[in-house]
């Protein structure tokens, strides 16, 4: 069972159907015993960082999120839900993260282009990247061609993250466009609005 974590922030029920196109039970939840008896865990988001921050530690998930992490629970952070994984955020201020990927989230407008809009909407082709510097692809993009668009949303992206970063985007310079370390996952970008690439996605995570 997909487990999609509910905390008051997030696309939930556009992945939920997402997750029934590709043949797989996802439900949403706030209950920790749910969350915890879940398979994989999705944790989505949309919007602040800090008010999806302080959402997820007043209901204590925060915590649920990080032991199912340690126990190599597979899990996978989308759009904000990939941002909060990170060790803190300088979006409005400084905040801190989940810790579960080591870098720092910053603002798209320190890299690109001036004459580019912020936030980055549309249709971007997924780089593969390996971080060992070799030509491994992350299994979670089985299904898929280097090259394959999906669809972002976003004005932040995860920074330094050399370590981690499975895919790039370009736009106007390399962004992180999805993150790994261990059982834990993160795309800057939406599966859920990304075609029969995101579902190919989703499809591959479910199989880890």
């Amino acid at each position: 069972m997909i487990v999609i974590i509910d905390y008051g922030v997030g696309n939930l029920f556009s992945l939920q159907s997402s997750f029934a196109a590709i043949g797989k039970e996802a439900v949403v939840s706030s209950d920790p015993e749910i969350i915890k008896s879940g398979d994989h865990i999705i944790l989505p988001g949309v919007g602040a960082f800090s008010d999806a921050a302080r959402k997820l530690r007043e209901s204590g998930l925060d915590i649920v999120v990080k032991e199912l992490a340690a126990a190599g629970k597979p899990i996978m952070g989308i759009c904000l839900g990939m941002q909060l994984l990170f060790e803190k955020s300088l979006e409005y201020g400084e905040h801190e993260g989940l810790g579960l990927i080591k870098g720092t989230v910053r603002p798209i407008s320190e890299v690109i282009p001036s004459d580019l809009k912020i936030p980055q909407i549309g249709w971007n082709a997924l780089l593969f990247r390996d971080p060992e510097g070799g030509s491994s692809i992350s299994p979670i993009f089985k299904y898929i061609e280097n090259g394959d668009h999906v669809y972002f949303v976003h004005s932040y992206y995860g920074a330094d993250c050399r370590n981690s970063c499975i895919a790039e985007c370009e736009y106007g310079a390399f962004l992180t466009a999805a993150v790994a370390d261990g059982n834990v996952f993160g795309c800057q970008f939406h599966p859920e609005k990304s075609g029969e690439v995101g579902l190919n996605i989703l499809k591959a995570f479910c199989e880890i």
